[in-house]
């Protein structure tokens, strides 16, 4: 696809996916009419040469493959998270004061909280509930739609605000639903009992039982600057590797080779769950492909993962929060992340690699290395090539205002990363 295909379809994709289970969804739904089928690895189907599959957990994360004819030249493997940092809802979480009735959140992972002021906020995810005939049933809901903003306070209220506001996650970060007064106690559980049947009419609601749910900005999309030089979007980190690795198999699918697309929840608060990076899904995979243990041990050694993550692009306005030498530009290609502490899991060999197929596939590549006098973030990637022995590299696309509710890409980048990853995955290197 060309590069304005290639953006148009990503903002789409983003515009969907507004929580992981969303994510999930609409990569399922490609996948679909790709051609790919739906597998299970607990009782796996007979593998032909040729075949497309994919399997989902949890609603939220989500493994794809292309079936090749010969395990010789390894699997090669593409790794990306589905989940963003973002706004929780809690539990219990209605709260009414001051004529106002609110909604009480947690702040799950690492999330640039002063951006989420003064936004227009919806909610989706997932609502587990019993219906009239007793069954126990969760769906994805969306209300796509303004329901909840957390105001700013005033600057008359607090002169020293530009100067720096420091913000309380469990004070400060309420946001308000509704007016209490004259109106009856706000009920979370009707409302989302609403929502269900307004979503799905067919299926009777007799009791919410729980939910994870989450609030997102309602601003879609967009392209932004001048010349539409930038997109604009919530999700970005990590939904844009998501896309691309998605698109970047589809596109590879016509090839009899074994190529994998992993798609992880739970990389932003430590890939420690049952669908995260740290727990059983690919291994499971694997196996399922694999079962001699000898055999499955030579396949991994045999194959290489590109883990797929956004990169710090260099600030205009803040460029001393590089290393000069390592400061990757907006629209100057993916980047290859690097960390000697093993917070990103590439090695020299393979760096190199990763070099010598951009060059063969006509894509240029630039260099992420933090100050050192300053902390790293981490990937799936060493994480991934730890529990499974797969050598892992870690690339992402330079991007700007990571972890906040609104991040920024160039246009440029996407369709460099898509091409990148075909090329991967069609052995140029």
């Amino acid at each position: 696809m060309n590069k304005q295909t290639v953006n148009d379809s990503l903002l789409a994709f983003l515009a969907e996916a507004t929580t992981p289970f969303h994510a999930v969804g609409a990569m399922a739904q490609r996948l679909l009419a790709a051609g790919f089928t739906p597998w299970s690895d607990s009782s796996p189907d007979a593998l032909t040469v040729g075949g497309k599959h994919f399997m989902v957990r949890n609603d939220s994360s989500l493994i794809a493959f292309t079936v090749g004819e010969t395990f010789e030249d390894g699997l090669r493997l593409v790794g990306a998270h589905t989940d963003s940092p973002n706004l929780s809802v809690k539990p219990n979480p209605v709260v009414s004061r001051f004529g106002c009735h609110l909604v009480a959140v947690d702040v799950y992972g690492g999330a640039l909280l002063n951006p989420w002021f003064d936004r227009d906020l919806s909610m989706a995810g997932k609502v587990s509930f019993e219906t009239e005939d007793g069954h126990l049933v969760s769906r994805l809901i969306d209300f796509r739609r303004a329901i909840a903003i957390i105001p700013s306070l005033a600057i008359h209220l607090d002169r020293e605000a530009n100067k720096g506001r420091t913000v309380n996650p469990q004070t400060d970060m309420l946001p308000l639903v509704s007016l209490a007064t004259g109106q009856p106690d706000f009920d979370l559980h009707a409302l989302l009992a609403d929502q269900v049947s307004l979503e799905y009419p067919d299926l009777k609601v007799s009791k919410i039982l729980d939910w994870e749910l989450s609030l997102y900005d309602t601003q879609a999309p967009g392209y932004v600057g001048l010349n539409n030089d930038f997109i604009a979007s919530a999700r970005l980190d990590n939904l844009l590797s998501c896309y691309a690795g998605l698109q970047a198999l589809i596109d590879s699918a016509q090839r009899p080779e074994w190529n994998v697309f992993v798609a992880n929840d739970h990389e932003e608060v430590g890939s420690a769950s049952v669908v995260g990076a740290q727990g059983p899904m690919l291994n499971d995979v694997l196996h399922a492909i694999v079962s001699d243990a000898a055999e499955g041990r030579a396949l991994r050694q045999r194959s290489w993962m590109l883990s797929v993550d956004n990169a710090h692009a260099v600030h205009p306005n803040y460029p001393t929060k590089h290393d000069e030498q390592h400061a990757p530009l907006l629209g100057s290609g993916p980047v290859i992340k690097i960390n000697r502490n093993q917070r990103y899991a590439t090695s020299g060999e393979g760096a190199a690699r990763v070099r010598l197929m951009a060059e063969r596939a006509g894509i240029d590549v630039q260099a992420f290395v933090v100050r050192a006098d300053m902390g790293c973030g981490s990937t799936i990637g060493p994480i991934t090539a730890t529990l499974t022995g797969i050598p892992a590299t870690d690339i992402g696309v330079p991007t700007l205002g990571m972890h906040s509710i609104r991040e920024l890409a160039s246009v440029e980048d996407p369709a460099k990363l898509v091409g990148l990853l075909t090329a991967f995955y069609n052995r140029v290197a």
